[in-house]
């Protein structure tokens, strides 16, 4: 069989100059200026990770339960692979108390712009109590924490399950990619929390006719 890899949405790499340029925005504040030297020497460990694409710096072997048990894994998909089967066990523990994974889906939080707490918080706090009335866990992700929290992001599904099934694993591989700076995928510590749930309650706003933001990256990212 022949296949047709479609191509030619154009070259992305950054040349030397450009990629300093925007790594040096990170530290724009003056307050950088005395460790300039220090800046410089990370500047050039960046570029050549960059430039060489080195995605996954870190690796160990597969192992058993893979097809080829020598393949050379990264060790944080590894991990975060791990921590979803242990809660995978914890859901199916008889023994376990029901836990239920109330998500507060506005990208609004009182510690940022505006200022104020969401009505969406509020309603999650009075579904919290309820739940805990019924003795059950109550796990609360508050997904605000992306737009007020320092390095809270969640990075995009690229949908490669649309290209071919096997290209979409469990958990996610496309991240994190060292090279091109895209690492602290929050989804790594929220799977292992879906998995653990027994029940889901996800409290929402509109925004513009549809669900934020927030709330979309991490349903994207559970394909």
């Amino acid at each position: 069989m022949t296949i047709d890899v479609r191509k030619g949405q154009g070259e992305v790499k950054l040349s030397r100059q450009e990629f300093e340029r925007r790594l040096r925005e990170r530290f724009d504040d003056p307050a950088f200026e005395p460790v300039s030297a220090e800046l410089d020497r990370i500047v050039e460990v960046a570029w050549k990770a960059y430039d060489e694409y080195r995605k996954n710096p870190r690796t160990r072997k597969a192992g058993s339960g893979f097809a080829d048990p020598e393949f050379a894994l990264p060790i944080e998909w590894l991990d975060t692979r791990d921590a979803i089967r242990r809660a995978e066990r914890e859901q199916r523990d008889a023994a376990t108390p029901s836990r239920i994974l109330l998500v507060a889906g506005a990208a609004r939080h009182d510690q940022t712009c505006p200022g104020e707490m969401s009505k969406t918080f509020r309603l999650v706090q009075l579904a919290r109590e309820e739940i805990e009335r019924a003795q059950a866990r109550c796990d609360v992700l508050d997904l605000s924490l992306l737009t007020a929290q320092y390095g809270r992001q969640i990075l995009p599904c690229k949908a490669c399950v649309s290209t071919a099934m096997p290209l979409c694993h469990w958990p996610c591989s496309c991240y994190p990619n060292h090279a091109i700076g895209q690492v602290q995928d929050w989804m790594n510590e929220i799977y292992p929390r879906w998995v653990a749930a027994h029940g889901i309650m996800i409290v929402t706003p509109v925004y513009w006719y549809q669900a934020p933001i927030v709330v979309k990256l991490m349903i994207d990212s559970l394909v």
